[in-house]
C-alpha cells in the first residue's frame, strides 16, 4: 500500500514561490513514477508535473515549463514541487499522486495512489 501526504500550500502573491511537499511510504519499485496534478474549481484534474523515482527524468505540462521544478529525496522518500513566478491561474489544490508502473506519463488514469491535496492560493 501506498500514502502519499502534501504540505506545504498557502496564500502567495503573484510572482511569488512556494514549495509544496508530497511524503511518500511504501516500497519505492511500488511507486515508480511520482506525480502533481492541480485541479481550480469547477476545472478537471490536470497534470502539472512527474518524475521517475530511479532515473529522476522529469516531465512538464507546457503552463508550468520554466516555473515549476520537480524533485525527489530517496532519503526522505519524498517528492518536491518548487514553484516559481506563481500567477493567480496557478490557484488550485494541488495533488501528489503515485504510478505503479514505470515510465513518466501525464495521463491522470495511469496513476493508482493520491493524497489529500494542499490548497494554493496565488493573488493578484
Amino acid at each position: 500500500q501506498v500514502q502519499l501526504v502534501e504540505s506545504g500550500g498557502g496564500l502567495v502573491q503573484a510572482g511569488g514561490s512556494l514549495r509544496l511537499s508530497c511524503a511518500a511510504s511504501g516500497r519505492t519499485f511500488m511507486r515508480p513514477v511520482m506525480g502533481w496534478f492541480r485541479q481550480a474549481p469547477g476545472n478537471e484534474r490536470e497534470f502539472v508535473g512527474a518524475i521517475d523515482w530511479s532515473s529522476g527524468a522529469v516531465l512538464y505540462a507546457d503552463s508550468v515549463k520554466g516555473r515549476f521544478t520537480i524533485s525527489r529525496d530517496t532519503i526522505k522518500n519524498r517528492v518536491y514541487l518548487q514553484m516559481n513566478s506563481l500567477r493567480p491561474e496557478d490557484t488550485a489544490v494541488y495533488y501528489c499522486a503515485a504510478d505503479i508502473s514505470p515510465g513518466v506519463t501525464d495521463v491522470r488514469g495511469n496513476y493508482d495512489y493520491w493524497g489529500q491535496g494542499t490548497q494554493v492560493t496565488v493573488s493578484s
